[in-house]
């Protein structure tokens, strides 16, 4: 056989049509297209047009959001860590980070770090310090003696709300001293402030009037 014996399988080519090249070459006036008119351009969407409003397509809302700047992790399984540790890729014995998962081939690359969930079974004691971790993960190696840290763990619960300022006022604030009792002895015993002083009648005060003036009474 010679180079210029090669030839493709049959059927592994075909030959382009060429379109618009007059009635001779079999696809001439439509070019295969079947009729005239806006149906034979491209670039034409009939069902999407509607006599030139907004389409429906584009007055409906848009939901969902793409984080530009998201954060992409290799994901690892304890099953897979612990079967590289069976297999003797691993040392149980030695923390494992993720330079030691890339290095024995369980990760191929850390993009933005290494995340460790929970399938499979764990049995030996492992000390495992990666990028981020399931909280399954972390009961799982927990439970098999070992240790799980994350950098990047679990999203903190939130702490409990402070009582209100009104009532934590009311309880600083001290008691206010009771009032004392009132007295038991009857108002009749107390001396009348408004009586007047003297208990003599009205009537003197007149007589003594007459006597510093001067005039004498007549004699009866």
């Amino acid at each position: 056989m010679k180079l210029n014996e090669l030839r493709d399988n049959p059927g592994a080519t075909k030959r382009a049509k060429r379109v618009g090249r007059g009635p001779g070459s079999g696809r001439g006036g439509t070019s295969g297209r079947g009729q005239k008119g806006q149906k034979s351009r491209s670039g034409v969407a009939i069902k999407g047009f509607e006599g030139g409003q907004m389409p429906l397509y584009q007055r409906l809302p848009k939901r969902g959001f793409v984080k530009p700047n998201r954060k992409a992790h290799a994901v690892v399984n304890l099953g897979l860590i612990q079967k590289f540790v069976d297999e003797g890729k691993i040392d149980a014995a030695a923390p494992i980070t993720e330079e030691v998962l890339v290095k024995s081939g369980l990760v191929r690359r850390r993009k933005d770090g290494i995340r460790v969930l929970a399938k499979g079974a764990v049995t030996s004691k492992l000390d495992i310090a990666v990028t981020g971790a399931s909280q399954a993960a972390v009961d799982a190696v927990a439970k098999a003696g070992g240790t799980l840290k994350a950098a990047v763990g679990e999203k903190p619960k939130k702490a409990a709300a402070a009582p209100k300022a009104k009532k934590a006022k009311k309880a600083a604030a001290p008691e206010a001293p009771e009032a004392a009792p009132a007295s038991e002895e009857p108002a009749q015993d107390k001396p009348d402030a408004a009586a007047p002083a003297s208990e003599e009648p009205a009537q003197d005060a007149p007589e003594a009037a007459d006597e510093g003036s001067g005039e004498s009474k007549p004699a009866e």
